[in-house]
């Protein structure tokens, strides 16, 4: 992968910020390391990867895992609905939320939650791999697509970029 350019001026931000959708009230939106949030991640990312797409898991799990940030949306009763991952180089990745609970804002705080992390970090723009089912997703969120389709686990993705 290829780092992506660093600000100059780490704190020198745009003004338009997107929000975070509110969540729930008793739900929570965790980011932190590998080390604190990998049960429930790789909760999630098992049962919609490995087990709703057959990603095989040696795909799934790998050794990036430990040097990304992650960010995890939990309800009200403790269990991780959503997650998603944040590469030292700035790319974003492993982007997933739970059958039972897609088209309710969990994908769009964690995207966001990752965004505005990158940005902490000094990152200028944001890349990632999306499935292009979930290109218009991305898309709404600002990311522009990018070369032609290419498979990945045997499914079609796209690279799309975002400035922040």
């Amino acid at each position: 992968m290829t780092s992506l350019v660093k600000q100059s001026d780490a704190g020198a931000e745009k003004n338009s910020k997107p929000r975070v959708p509110r969540l729930p009230e008793a739900w929570r939106l965790e980011v932190g390391a590998w080390s604190r949030l990998q049960v429930s991640a790789s909760a999630i990312r098992l049962e919609v990867f490995v087990q709703e797409q057959k990603v095989p898991l040696a795909e799934e799990i790998d050794a990036f895992d430990d040097a990304c940030e992650h960010a995890v949306v939990f309800d009200a009763l403790g269990r991780a609905l959503a997650t998603g991952r944040l590469l030292p180089d700035g790319h974003i990745g492993r982007m997933a939320v739970l059958k039972a609970v897609r088209g309710q804002g969990l994908g769009s705080a964690v995207l966001l939650a990752l965004m505005s992390q990158a940005r902490k970090k000094g990152f200028v723009q944001v890349v990632l791999s999306a499935q292009t089912h979930a290109q218009g997703f991305y898309e709404r969120h600002g990311f522009k697509p990018e070369g032609v389709e290419y498979l990945d686990a045997n499914i079609s993705h796209i690279l799309m970029r975002k400035a922040l």
